[in-house]
């Protein structure tokens, strides 16, 4: 299938490593260009030249905190590659712990980075595009069910998917998509210190596998397909949907 991604632009948040470096692969082999944003410099580098080098990415060390930063990553796109088509916004992991042992500051901050932080640059590339663009949030199963130990990412996950819902109604006569995807186990630094922190790292996974009906951990590169290909043109009729991509581990229908 042709996606339709030839010299179409994407930006992409929290995307030196993990889920979204793996959908900046995806978009690149399909023809795309990228200009991808995270906090650490030589991270970004390292992942610029992954991705082929300056004719198909571009890096940008930024903050979602800093307000500034999607119109950054906007007037970057333009001015690098002359237009802008769509992108995807992904956060690392708050901290772990229960919402009864969360203090305020780390709700406070968590606050700031995972939840403003990806509203305020979903609303500024919404803004930004035209007929054909497209946006996709990368959450968490936990919008749908709570996972223990999560209580941040249980408390601010569901309301990202209830911000995204709510874009795609205001945008959608524009022709503007907005999407949120919901990963499950997949193998990244953040699962992997999932994993580590519970004290066995070959029990949790296995754990983990017995209970996902693929009874696997899900590699990178298989979320950054599904990621791609709905930012792509081909998916032109999908909207306002969360999509989990997790090994059928999601119960509900």
């Amino acid at each position: 299938m042709d996606l339709g991604l030839a010299d179409r632009v994407y930006v992409l948040t929290g995307a030196s490593g993990g889920l979204g470096f793996a959908t900046a692969e995806q978009l690149v082999a399909d023809g795309a260009r990228v200009v991808i944003s995270s906090r650490v410099p030589e991270r970004v580098a390292a992942a610029v030249d992954a991705l082929g080098g300056p004719q198909r990415a571009i890096g940008l060390t930024a903050d979602l905190t800093d307000a500034g930063t999607p119109e950054r990553l906007i007037a970057a796109a333009r001015e690098e590659f002359g237009r802008l088509d769509g992108a995807l916004v992904s956060v690392g992991g708050p901290p772990r712990g229960t919402a009864a042992q969360i203090t305020d500051e780390q709700w406070r901050e968590s606050f700031e980075t995972v939840f403003l932080g990806s509203v305020r640059t979903a609303r500024t590339v919404a803004a930004a595009l035209t007929d054909g663009g497209a946006i996709g949030l990368v959450l968490s199963t936990s919008v749908r069910s709570p996972l223990p130990g999560l209580g941040i990412s249980n408390g601010l996950r569901p309301g990202l998917a209830g911000v995204a819902k709510d874009l795609a109604d205001e945008h959608g006569p524009r022709g503007v998509r907005v999407v949120s995807l919901l990963p499950g186990r997949i193998m990244t630094d953040r699962n992997r210190e999932l994993l580590a922190a519970s004290g066995d790292a070959e029990r949790a996974r296995a754990e983990a596998e017995a209970s996902i009906p693929l009874r696997r951990v899900g590699d990178p590169a298989e979320f950054g397909r599904v990621a791609a290909f709905l930012l792509s043109p081909a998916a032109g009729y999908v909207t306002g949907v969360t999509v989990p991509v997790d090994g059928g581990a999601l119960r509900g229908l």
